[in-house]
């Protein structure tokens, strides 16, 4: 049947008391038969292999039962709909007074025109055997295969090249900020690799004309103020709020590293310029401001002293979020909080937290919540059973660490993991 069927029907069952599903089960039966004739009986229906079998998944809490129906049909629109609103007419589940509302009518061909579509894409890009390449192409190859032969290490770290030899670093994330920045040009990146700086890049900063080259999040946050803490920076560049080095066009790379700022200028003097001139081997050499106490043959520049931190602290002490500081935060960065915690998170729709509990409470803390979440962060799989209540209350984005597999997935709700952030 699920194989033919073309549309799922999809309603919401309240009971005044505790109730099973095949009480659920029995009521769609009973109060329905006869109601439409015996053309739209449920049980000839189904021996036709017209109508599916009544899915129903049913939980108990505090005196009261919500459950969810869906079931599949191969009938027509109208047929469908007619079925759909005589469930309507249940008014008692076993001795329980109910209530069954239905909340949508899924096209199931929908979804699969829209898996022909992609797969249609997916094949369109992959399957054919390759044609003519221009010129352009072949030297875009060769440059990425350049690129990544010439990824070398610096103590164990992601470097280019010419770390050993600049007196010039420029200090990143990760290897993927690395290769980027090689495509462009500049041999003399090393990566930290994580927010813990490793003593090896604190050193070389102390050593060297050092530029952090950030990610606009908070990530970059922490390994900037961390390497104000261990190291001697001269100049910080950024990429744009909530982007990735790894993601920057060559134009882009080149602007931030323009723009950057030297490491603790007060707000006054952080418009003074500032220029990134590529060395003739490859290398990022950052200049200092005008007007600093520098010479331009060796490269270095007298920094600033950095400022104090004033960033207050991220989470509360259970490891929740204060609202004030969780509203300029972004979806990622509650993915990082969350996740490994045995938590979930509500978000509002300025990404502020409206509410914690254990993961797993995500269920019933999502059926409760008032008001309705736009963004559910959990540190568990999504379950059918949790999109399926994310939809009904109307959330926008749901975020686990992984998902599950969906016999059905709403349209409505994007299903998102932390591998996408």
């Amino acid at each position: 049947m699920e194989d033919t069927a073309k549309y799922l029907i999809h309603a919401d069952v309240v009971a005044d008391g505790v109730v099973e599903r095949s009480d659920v089960v029995g009521a769609a039966f009973g109060q329905t038969e006869g109601l439409l004739g015996d053309d739209l009986d449920i049980r000839d229906l189904q021996d036709s292999a017209k109508l599916g079998r009544i899915d129903v998944s049913v939980d108990s809490e505090g005196g009261q039962s919500f459950g969810h129906i869906t079931i599949a049909s191969s009938l027509d629109r109208v047929e469908t709909a007619t079925l759909a609103a005589a469930l309507e007419a249940v008014e008692r589940v076993g001795p329980c007074r109910a209530n069954v509302e239905v909340q949508r009518i899924e096209d199931v061909r929908a979804a699969k025109r829209r898996d022909v579509v992609d797969r249609a894409k997916e094949l369109l890009a992959n399957a054919f055997d390759e044609g003519a390449i221009d010129s352009e192409d072949i030297l875009q190859e060769v440059r990425e295969s350049v690129r990544v032969e010439d990824v070398t290490e610096y103590e164990g770290l992601p470097a280019g090249p010419n770390v050993e030899t600049s007196d010039a670093v420029v200090v990143v994330e990760g290897r993927a900020d690395v290769l980027t920045l090689l495509g462009y040009g500049v041999k003399n990146a090393v990566a930290v690799e994580g927010t813990n700086v490793p003593d090896a890049v604190a050193s070389l900063t102390r050593e060297r004309t050092a530029t952090a080259f950030l990610d606009g999040d908070r990530g970059g946050d922490l390994i900037r103020r961390e390497l104000d803490q261990v190291g001697d920076l001269d100049f910080v560049a950024r990429a744009p709020d909530g982007r990735s080095v790894e993601d920057l066009s060559r134009e882009e790379v080149d602007t931030a590293l323009r723009e950057k700022t030297p490491a603790g200028a007060i707000e006054d003097t952080a418009d003074e310029p500032t220029d990134a001139t590529p060395a003739t081997d490859g290398s990022a050499t950052p200049a200092p401001p005008t007007g600093a106490d520098a010479t331009a043959a060796s490269g270095t520049a007298e920094p600033s002293t950095p400022p104090e931190p004033t960033e207050s602290n991220d989470s509360d002490a259970d490891g929740g979020a204060s609202p004030d500081q969780s509203a300029t935060r972004t979806v990622g960065e509650h993915v990082e909080d969350v996740l490994d915690s045995e938590r979930v998170r509500l978000l509002d729709a300025d990404l502020g937290v409206l509410a914690q509990a254990d993961a797993a409470d995500a269920f019933e803390e999502l059926r409760d919540a008032d008001p309705v979440p736009a963004t559910v962060v959990v540190d568990g799989t999504v379950t059918q059973r949790l999109l399926d209540v994310a939809a009904q209350r109307g959330v926008g984005t749901l975020v686990g660490a992984d998902a599950g597999e969906f016999v059905k997935q709403p349209a409505s709700v994007r299903v998102r993991t932390e591998d996408d952030y």
